[in-house]
């Protein structure tokens, strides 16, 4: 997934374990295992709200892009090649 979560950097610069974080954001340690681990599907913004609270950072600190390889690096890029794939669909 091109989104990755750098909790565990703001866990290390802050010197909290997951434990005492999930507690603070009132989340489960096995919920924010999940964020942790970038198996997360979404993230609900009161969440990141209350990360970002108790690690005193901002979103971006917590999340960021990466492309993925292989795939198109713009949405004007990916809106081109959906374009693509559905015109071949509808000639079939």
């Amino acid at each position: 997934m091109p989104i990755v979560v750098d909790v565990d950097v703001m866990l290390a610069r802050r010197k909290m374990s997951v434990g005492e974080l999930a507690e603070r954001v009132g989340i489960t340690p096995a919920n924010l295992a999940v964020l942790k681990n970038g198996r997360a599907k979404a993230v609900r913004f009161t969440t990141l709200a209350a990360l970002c609270e108790v690690l005193d950072c901002q979103p971006g600190d917590l999340l960021r892009w990466e492309p993925e390889t292989g795939q198109p690096e713009t949405r004007a890029e990916a809106g081109a090649a959906g374009d693509t794939v559905a015109a071949v669909g509808e000639n079939a």
